[in-house]
């Protein structure tokens, strides 16, 4: 008899807790449906709430029907694609549906990018709108993409949406560029809304800008829709009985499915934050509005453990059943301390913008592993494939690539062929992490393959690295990376932030280091900073540091 590999087997689903089946039945619908069907079901729920504003399912599908209409007026095409750049704010939601309502595909972009970064991706993604903020004119004049036409959102109607008289925008000798949000969601003639088949494009989300050439990743109304079914039945969430956080943001995967379309889906209410690091706003939120279910990273989950009136239960956060943390390890300590103080549950995930957006995650019941990214959810198959080749499945806590198989898994990479032939092979999404599975189950990242250091040919993993100065009492953050060196090929550089008032120097990092790592593996420069470059969503940016000390060097 011939033995069966690993990834066949799927021996983790003895793992999953029991309100979780190995395979589930997913709706073949597309996202706009997946809201008509809240909106008929509860017309009168609340579905957002923002800065004290309530609004009900049925008030924000007529301003998604409206600005629906208004794009096709504006001569939106079926595939065109439109960028967001929006922070956590109601326009946004009312534009993402809209567009994909229209036929549109989103293109959600950070509205903190700067120039050369916007020029870039509109120059991959090809817009042919682009709804922003009113702060955002001036570096669009600049790039100056004439077919690219604009809707504002100005800051005078950041919280109502009502009506206006017409913009100075439309006024401009420039009309046929600008529109104002407000003017396209007033009721204009029903059009006829093409037909959208749950395998078409939804969403552009780029990946890959902290290692490399940002590339766009295709997701299908399918592949997120999927996603969401199997989330809201691993984390055993209840239709109408949720309240969700949103301040991780929305122009990201992880806070546009498992905030926004999750609520959704689940015809609950979301509750929008738009700057992820007012701690107190957040926690306010939470004990006011009796917040059920936060998706964050453990920055976040650190910021509300040390918050003075957590600390002395000032601040009633109980309502909290379950919390992911994803984008980042999530040291054990920052756990404990959660679920102490909320006495729900705070579990490590794990996904990617090409798997829209969660692929693994803990259970939110049963055993959890300190370090682990969890179990694989329901109809995600799993291999860990050797470094070189691909092709090669490896046992059990031998690390590899990881490779993933599911319905969330992306159509492909727009304009990137061969990245794409590199990423997606027969049907198997290879996706650059060093991982090794243990006899649970249960996965464990290394790192980044892109991010392995080769010293003198011995491999080093950043990470590794990392968690050795990381429990060093006087570190408060850390980052690890590479740097070429003419004689070992390459070298271990690490940037640090100290606790307040604490004495530490490179040598005592250094000395620490040697105790627990072999030689190679000790950083050969260590600097000091006040703090670690990250993404919105929490992720170290180790390129730009590597890049900074390139340069100097290079100067």
């Amino acid at each position: 008899m011939i033995k069966k590999a690993i990834s066949e087997n799927k021996f983790w689903i003895h793992q999953y807790d029991a309100h979780v089946p190995a395979s589930l039945d997913y709706p073949s619908i597309n996202l706009v449906e997946m809201f008509e069907n809240a909106k008929e079901e509860n017309p009168d729920k609340r579905v957002i709430l923002y800065e004290g504003f309530v609004y009900s399912y049925r008030e924000i599908y007529q301003l998604v029907q409206n600005f629906s209409t208004n794009l096709i007026r504006l001569g939106l095409k079926k595939g065109d694609r439109v960028a967001i750049m929006l922070p956590n704010i109601p326009q946004f939601i009312i534009a993402y549906f809209a567009i994909l309502k229209a036929g549109g595909i989103v293109v959600a972009m950070n509205p903190n990018y700067k120039q050369p970064e916007i020029e870039f991706l509109f120059r991959d993604s090809q817009p042919k709108k682009v709804v922003c903020l009113e702060r955002h004119a001036e570096v669009l004049n600049a790039i100056c993409f004439p077919d690219i036409s604009r809707i504002y959102v100005k800051s005078d109607n950041f919280l109502r949406i009502q009506n206006r008289n017409k913009s100075d925008y439309v006024q401009s000798n420039r009309a046929q560029f600008f529109e104002d949000f407000c003017q396209t969601v007033q009721d204009h003639s029903a059009k006829n809304f093409p037909l959208i088949s749950p395998d078409d494009p939804a969403i552009f989300q780029y990946s890959g800008g902290t290692t490399g050439i940002p590339k766009a990743a295709i997701g299908s109304h399918r592949n997120i829709v999927c996603n969401v079914k199997q989330f809201l039945t691993w984390c055993n969430l209840e239709e109408g009985k949720e309240t969700l956080m949103a301040a991780i943001p929305l122009y990201h995967v992880y806070g546009m499915i498992l905030t926004m379309n999750l609520a959704v889906a689940l015809h609950s209410e979301v509750v929008l934050v738009d700057d992820p690091t007012n701690t107190g706003k957040i926690l306010r939120e939470i004990e006011n509005q009796e917040v059920t279910f936060y998706p964050g990273v453990p920055s976040m989950f650190y910021a509300i453990n040390q918050h003075p009136l957590v600390q002395s239960g000032k601040f009633d956060i109980s309502s909290i059943k379950a919390c992911i943390s994803g984008s980042a390890p999530l040291h054990p300590g920052i756990k404990s301390e959660f679920e102490r103080l909320t006495r729900g549950r705070l579990v490590e995930g794990y996904g990617l913008s090409e798997a829209p957006t969660a692929t693994h995650c803990n259970p939110v019941l049963g055993k959890n592993k300190s370090s682990s990214i969890g179990l694989p959810l329901p109809d995600v198959q799993c291999k860990i494939v050797d470094l070189e080749t691909g092709e090669n499945e490896l046992p059990l806590g031998m690390p590899g690539e990881l490779a993933i198989k599911g319905p969330q898994v992306m159509v492909g990479y727009h304009n990137q062929s061969e990245e794409e032939k590199t990423a997606l092979r027969e049907g198997w999404l290879y996706t650059g992490d060093v991982a090794y599975m243990d006899e649970e189950g249960f996965f464990f990242l290394v790192d980044r393959k892109k991010s392995l250091i080769k010293v003198s040919g011995f491999q080093v993993w950043p990470n590794e690295v990392e968690h050795v100065i990381l429990s060093h009492p006087g570190v408060k953050e850390c980052a690890v990376g590479g740097a070429p060196d003419e004689k070992q090929g390459e070298k271990v550089i690490a940037w640090i932030v100290k606790k307040p008032d604490v004495s530490v120097t490179k040598e005592i990092i250094d000395g620490w280091c040697r105790e627990k790592l072999i030689n190679y593996k000790v950083p050969s420069e260590i600097f000091f900073r006040d703090q670690i470059p990250r993404s919105g969503v929490g992720k170290v940016l180790r390129r730009e540091l590597i890049s900074e000390y390139v340069e100097k060097e290079t100067s």
